[in-house]
């Protein structure tokens, strides 16, 4: 049965790869002809439908929820119409169908890599890993959440090196997410960014970046590899970004957009909400500047938290704010079927939080001290992957650590009480829940600012506070919209 079931997965990945060798010699003609691309993703839809897991929580879970999900599976339906309208790099069309499309988001990963985990420890691991190589950055952003800047702390190469390869052989990743710091600024053992990427044809890799470091021989390399993709950091306008960021910095971000765009490159923008600019991120002069004109393919939107570098909990876009936010991103993927992720307003795609691990296939944060935290935006540290290294682990060691085990209990308690999944975060929704955790495990602040945080009774009064006054406004929508009379 094993046998039979191994021949027909081989013959339908042998079926994909022939058509995405026919979609990639006639990517010149479908670049011109859009009812010619329709019928090809059309047909690639239905494929990868058959190539799909069976998702076991598909049946529980609310009908506003397999809504949300269905009108981000047309977003990106017509972010691959994109793709194929404004003629990539053939690595790249090749690295984005073979490793991102069918590896990572219709696979899910190396199935036979996560079906062994989820036997032996019976849960899926997690589905993605985000490093944050070094901590150098040429930039000194307000308010950055790692306190980035000219520092040389790093992982060494042969241990960023041995995290990629154990996530992909342990966990089934395909797909990897690249913070820092400025990630193309890691050096070491004279090997940078690329070179992993280079190293790892069979992952798709996302990451964070200022910009500012792109010049025409990075934007070519990167065209010439095809598994990466750079989301470019942007605070809103030229007068806001380069305010937060330095002055010239859009007309640096403008320009490395041009370089990719030449260079056949997929590259999308990460934009971090706060208070004060949350309107101007989501206009729709904005987002036609970035999307139309310049060229993203995607945006990533963050909302500022109370981390890192000065900080402080006057820059969270207000409750208020973040209903509106909520809305109006909605109507953005919907209306404009534009790929704009909104990492807490979106959760109902994730399903609930994706800390630790994830009750349901998450991720996990290393950082460039080897300090591992539940979240970028959690940092606590019950455990470092230098010290697992030194002791013959590995980074299943990491996954089973009882803090992050607790966090996923917590969330898949979470989920199947069907909690409001508009409030899925652990640090701002749920602070309380989180104080808790870090007093019974004692996790290691991994910097000075977050060890003043939890010396300051404020400051969790203060997100306690926030999360109650979210929790007023979001509990009659997730039950409306999305419960729509089941019962909690």
């Amino acid at each position: 049965m094993a046998t039979n079931h191994n021949n027909n997965v081989a013959l339908k990945n042998a079926a994909f790869d022939v058509g995405l060798d026919c979609v990639i010699k006639a990517s010149p003609l479908l670049s011109k002809t859009p009812r010619l691309r329709h019928s090809i993703l059309e047909t690639g839809k239905k494929v990868s439908a058959t190539l799909r897991p069976a998702n076991a929580l598909a049946s529980t879970l609310p009908p506003g929820v397999l809504s949300d999900q269905a009108d981000y599976g047309a977003a990106f339906i017509e972010t691959f119409d994109r793709i194929l309208a404004r003629r990539l790099s053939e690595a790249t069309l090749r690295k984005i169908a073979k490793n991102l499309v069918h590896g990572a988001l219709v696979q899910g990963g190396q199935r036979s890599v996560i079906d062994d985990f989820a036997a032996q420890h019976n849960a899926n691991p997690p589905a993605t890993m985000t490093i944050s190589p070094g901590k150098t950055c040429n930039l000194q952003c307000t308010g950055c959440y790692a306190n980035a800047g000219p520092t040389a702390e790093k992982l060494d190469w042969e241990t960023f090196d041995r995290i990629i390869t154990e996530a992909k052989t342990k966990w089934g990743v395909k797909f990897l997410v690249i913070s820092g710091g400025e990630p193309l600024a890691y050096r070491s053992n004279g090997k940078g960014l690329l070179d992993a990427v280079e190293k790892h044809p069979d992952v798709f890799f996302m990451f964070y970046t200022n910009g500012t470091l792109i010049d025409e021989k990075t934007a070519q390399r990167m065209a010439d590899l095809g598994n990466v993709t750079p989301a470019i950091s942007v605070e809103g306008w030229r007068e806001r970004t380069d305010e937060r960021r330095g002055a010239g910095v859009f007309d640096q971000i403008l320009a490395a957009m041009a370089r990719l765009r030449k260079a056949g490159v997929f590259f999308g923008i990460s934009l971090t909400a706060t208070r004060h600019n949350a309107e101007e991120i989501f206009s729709d002069e904005f987002l036609d500047f970035f999307i139309e004109e310049q060229g993203a393919f995607y945006g990533w939107v963050f909302h500022y938290m109370p981390i890192g570098r000065f900080y402080t909990l006057d820059l969270m876009p207000t409750p208020e704010q973040r209903i509106w936010m909520w809305k109006r991103s909605w109507e953005i993927v919907k209306e404009r079927k534009v790929f704009l992720a909104d990492f807490w307003n979106h959760a109902t795609v994730s399903n609930g939080c994706i800390a630790g691990g994830g009750a349901n296939g998450g991720y996990m944060y290393i950082d460039w001290n080897g300090s591992v935290t539940p979240c970028v935006f959690v940092p606590y540290s019950p455990v470092n992957i230098n010290k697992i290294y030194a002791n013959g682990g590995d980074i299943n060691d990491i996954w089973s650590n009882p803090f992050f085990a607790d966090i996923r209990t917590w969330q898949k308690g979470y989920t199947k009480d069907k909690g409001n999944w508009l409030s899925p975060c652990l640090t701002r929704d749920h602070h309380k829940v989180l104080s808790e955790l870090i007093a019974q495990h004692e996790p290691d602040p991994i910097d000075e600012n977050a060890h003043q945080a939890l010396l300051d009774p404020e400051y969790g009064r203060g997100l306690e506070r926030y999360g109650e006054l979210y929790e007023n406004l979001s509990e009659p929508i997730w039950r409306e919209h999305y419960l729509q009379g089941q019962s909690k």
